[in-house]
Parts: structure tokens; sequence; C-alpha cells
């Protein structure tokens, strides 16, 4: 059963895939609980061993459900080891009688494995296995009785048994713990060196001794991009890194190559028996496995047969350790979510790439006007991020007055992008003989801009500077939901200028008249537009930012216009998210 439910989303969060492919498939009773021990999913096999229905199930205390002593008594949760577990996090192992659904009462082994994430309990995964006492009794109900009638061969027989379960029962568990933690890592960046870095930190020494990635740079280029082993410790004193031979061969006997050209994962029990080189990349790949002295090794593609990225090379030293079945299943599995995160990451550069262009080239140069200094920056927000949808302006309209401009497209993608371009030419056409109230300009840009345009909602400032090139000017500007200017005169002082605010762009909301406002500009003053990457910092409100702009702008207030820029932007605290657009102009100093 497909987990749902509002207690269950942290399951579907971790691997909406994780549950379907590979738990609903096993013939082993796989249970997840929650923290408190109330029952997540279920997987057919579970269903069928404790004969209840997976529906019935969700929502359950297992303990209350299923846990019985051998008389048939439920047991005290103080005393159940699968809660203790729960509560302290813990691994745990146990055998015990659990009660079916039709009544009876069935021995069976079960290991217990904590989910956790982000050093947080999210839950427990339950593997249950029946024991040999249950399929004895063919479907009659077990007793103290009968289990004191048996002979102590068969005693050691189940003793036995029991042991080979839970170590299998625990092995899968670890497997599946594994894939869940590496889906986990992996969706949390889109930086491919350090989505490598992190996996194999968790390959190894959890699943093996050693991981080589390998990622295709091109139909004939390889690049081995990372190699762990215990410890950090390369192989032998050769640097396995770096550019390797072309993949030729797709017939060839090596696993590498084969996987390369799109073929399935491969399972070497007894590494490099029966297998020669026959290409320079398996010669190299061989030599690299000797170095580390591998016993058995495991070949699985990045991505899938139809588009393959890379594969990744496991390895295990230990001839009394070989990989199986199992291993190849889970290491095929993570080998598909690294290729897709691989190709995320590139399918994100090319489109970062192109709306960095974008944004770039339709950002006009500054114009001259005068004696007054203009200077602007554009920074892109972090690698880890989206380009979104700020811009500036400044241009001299039809009168001789100068007008200046700063806004932000809600989005952060190639449409936020494209939208900007598109606010920007309309709002240019639309200034450029207008000698109104700039209110009245953004006004018609609002009525304009759900008909000619993509743009869903923006924020901006228009503003005009007006007055002869000595003096005196006069700011005229409308905020359209966009943070106020700052302004900072000669005498130290620093003010926002939160005048002339209206609504943002898009909401048509009645018809209201946005205001104009307007402030006499002493000589030498410099005024700062800017957008919100420069004030918001995720875990930081919107006044420290404001605070901590107006503190970084007086400090730099005596400082070049270009010095001024370059060091705000610079001064970003770690963490920020989001594009930065800013515009400064300083007037000439008084005579």
């Amino acid at each position: 059963m497909r987990p749902d439910g509002e207690h269950r989303k942290w399951l579907s969060a971790t691997d909406p895939d994780l549950w379907r492919r590979v738990v609903e498939q096993l013939d082993k009773a796989v249970a997840v609980t929650d923290p408190a021990g109330r029952v997540v999913a279920v997987n057919p096999a579970a269903a069928r061993l404790l004969d209840r229905p997976a529906t019935a199930m969700h929502g359950q205390d297992l303990h209350d459900l299923c846990h019985r002593d051998p008389a048939g008594a439920r047991i005290p949760r103080e005393h159940c080891p699968l809660l203790r577990a729960a509560a302290g996090a813990r691994s745990a192992r146990g055998d015990d009688w659990w009660l079916r659904g039709d009544g009876r009462l069935v021995p069976v082994s079960w290991s217990a494995t904590p989910l956790i994430r982000d050093g947080v309990l999210q839950g427990m995964v339950v593997l249950v296995a029946g024991t040999t006492a249950d399929r004895c009794a063919h479907g009659e109900r077990s007793a103290p009785a009968e289990r004191a009638d048996r002979t102590d061969q068969a005693d050691r027989t189940d003793q036995a048994e029991r042991a080979a379960r839970t170590s299998a029962l625990e092995s899968l568990a670890e497997r599946l713990t594994l894939v869940a933690e590496i889906t986990d890592v992996l969706g949390q960046t889109l930086e491919v060196d350090e989505a490598l870095a992190r996996l194999s930190r968790l390959l190894v020494p959890r699943l093996a001794d050693w991981a080589a990635v390998d990622l295709l740079a091109g139909p004939r280029q390889v690049h081995r991009v990372a190699v762990t082993g215990p410890e950090g410790r390369d192989a032998g004193q050769e640097d396995w890194h770096g550019q390797l031979p072309p993949p030729a061969g797709e017939a060839s006997a090596s696993p590498l190559v084969r996987v390369l050209h799109g073929g399935a994962p491969v399972l070497q029990e007894r590494a490099g028996e029966g297998v020669l080189p026959g290409s320079p990349l398996a010669a190299v790949h061989s030599a690299f496995l000797t170095a580390t002295g591998a016993a058995s090794v495991i070949t699985v593609p990045l991505g899938t047969r139809r588009q393959v990225t890379g594969a990744l090379t496991l390895v295990r030293t230990d001839p009394a350790r070989p990989f199986g079945a199992g291993d190849l299943e889970v290491a095929g599995d993570i080998g598909r979510r690294v290729g897709l995160v691989i190709d995320n990451a590139r399918r994100f550069g090319r489109q970062r790439e192109v709306a960095e262009a974008m944004q770039h080239n339709l950002l006009a140069p500054l114009p001259g006007h005068g004696r007054v200094q203009l200077a602007a920056r554009y920074q892109p927000a972090p690698a880890g991020s989206q380009v979104g949808g700020d811009w500036y302006d400044a241009f001299t309209l039809r009168d001789g007055t100068l007008a200046l401009v700063i806004g932000d497209v809600v989005g952060h993608d190639l449409t936020a992008a494209a939208g900007m371009a598109q606010l920007h030419g309309i709002l240019r056409s639309l200034t450029w003989d207008h000698a109104g109230p700039t209110g009245a300009v953004v006004d018609r840009l609002d009525s304009a801009m759900h008909a000619i345009t993509t743009v869903p909602m923006a924020t901006l400032v228009l503003a005009r500077l007006e007055g002869p090139d000595t003096g005196p000017w006069t700011l005229y500007w409308t905020s359209a939901g966009h943070p106020p200017p700052l302004l900072l005169t000669p005498d130290g002082n620093a003010q926002y200028l939160e005048a002339g605010q209206g609504l943002l762009l898009g909401t048509q909301f009645g018809g209201a008249q946005r205001p104009t406002a307007a402030h006499a500009l002493p000589a030498g003053s410099t005024l700062l537009l800017y957008t919100d990457g420069l004030i918001e910092v995720p875990g930081s409100d919107l006044d420290t930012g404001f605070r901590r702009l107006r503190r970084h702008a007086l400090a730099l207030a005596e400082e070049s216009l270009d010095t001024l820029c370059d060091q705000l932007s610079a001064r970003v605290p770690a963490g920020s998210t989001d594009d930065i657009a800013l515009l400064a102009l300083r007037l000439p100093g008084a005579p």
C-alpha cells in the first residue's frame, strides 16, 4: 500500500518512489511506524503475515495491535523492546509472539531501524518474519505446551533459523535506511560536487570499502570525479582522479565500459575473474580495482539505461563479505537517483546561464546626465538558487528630466527574467513623454500589464529627478509595493523615503490611484534604489535588514559610487537566496 494521510507525509517526502519500487516488491514483511509507534505503512507481505488489511492497520499502535505474550495477554508498553528502541532512536531486534487478525498467535523474529532526518527521529522501519514454529503449525493455534514438546534438535534448528532471519532482516533494514538517507541528502543540493561528496560519505564504509564515480562529459569523454576509500584514502600512489580513456568497445567484457554504454548493473562476486581489459579504459579501471584489493565489485549506471550520465563503482575487499543480489538492487536504485541529481544540476546550470545572459543584456547602460553621477549593479542569486526578475533602469525623458527605476518580478526562473524584459520596455514607453505624476504612470502600467505581458505580479519604484544641473533638485517617486529608497545626506544622516507607497503591480484592486511623493535632495546627497535581495536573508526579519543596510551605507557614504555599490553587494550576509539589483545616484556638491 502506498502510504497516505497527514501523519505519513514525511515518508512520501523522504522518497515517493522507494515504497512502490522497492518495499512493495519484497517478500519480507515491512511495517513503518511514526515516533509514537503508530503504523504509517505496511507492505503486502506484512498484511499477509498478520492477516490484517493494510488500511485497517494505518494509524493503529503497532504494539497494542500485535504484541502479546505466549499466553495471548497484552504486554505492558514499558516492557516492549520496540517502543524502547523508538524512544532512544536506536536499532533493536527480538523474537516475540504477535497476534494475527484471525486471532491466532504466531512466533516472529523482528528487526527495527530508526529513520532519522536532520537529527530528528521520523519513525521506525520494522521488518518481520514468521519462524519455523509457525510454519509447522499449518494454521493451528500455537501454545506454550506445543513449544515444550519440541525436541532439543528442533529447538536448535529453530534458533539458528531465527538468528539467520534476524541477520538478514537487519541487513535489509540497513540497506533501505541507506537509500532513504541518500535520497534525503541528494535532494538538498543542486551542486554536483557537493552531492557526490555527500554520497561518498554515506556509501563508505556503510555499503562498500571503496567507491568511485565516473561522469560522461561527452560521447567520448570520461572523468573520474570522486574516489573514496577507508578513512578517505586514495588507491595506491597514483592519482585516480581526472580524465580517463574514452569508453570504446560497446561489446567489451569490462562492466564499466558496458554500463557507460547503457548496460545493466553488474555484480562481480569475484573481482577480475574471466574479465580481460580489452580497451584502455578497461585496463585503467582494472588497475584501480587491483590497487584497492577488490574482492567483489558492483558497477551501476548513473541515471537510466536511456540516459546514462556516468557510472558508480563499489568495491568490497573482504572475500568473506562479498556483495549480494540485495546490494546490487540497492546500488542500482542509488545510481538512478544520483543520475537524476546530476541531470537536474546540468539542466539548472544551462538555464541559469541563459537567464543571467538575458538579464545582463537587457539591463541598459546608464546615461550621462550633466554632473549627476550614476552607478548600478546586478548580482545573481547564489549558485544554489535560481535567477530572478530583478532589474534597474535610468534614462533621460523627453522633457530633459532623469527617470530612475528599480523593480522585481515575482518568480525565480526564465519566465521571471522574460517578464522583467517586458515590463522594462513598456515602462520606458509609458514614461518617455509623460510629464505628469509618477503615480499615474505606474497606474497605466498596472492596467496594461495583464493584457500585454506574462507577469502576474511585480514591485517597483519609479522616480523622476527634476532640477537644473546646478540644483536645487526635487525627487518625485511612486512605490508599487517596493522597499523604500534610502537617502544619504552630506551631514551624515540616512533616511528611508517611505512616502509614495502604493499597491504592488498585478493586484488590480478597485482602481485605487497610487500616490506621488516629493522630497528635496540636498547638494552632495546620495540616493539608493535596491531590490529586496539586499535586505532579506532567511532567518532574519526585515527590520534587521533595513538597519543593516542603513549602517553599511552610512559607513561607505564618503566612498565613490562604484565602491559603495560593490561593498553593499558584498556585505550581504551568507544565506541570501535572492538576486540583488542596486541603482545609486549622487548629486554634485555645493559650489
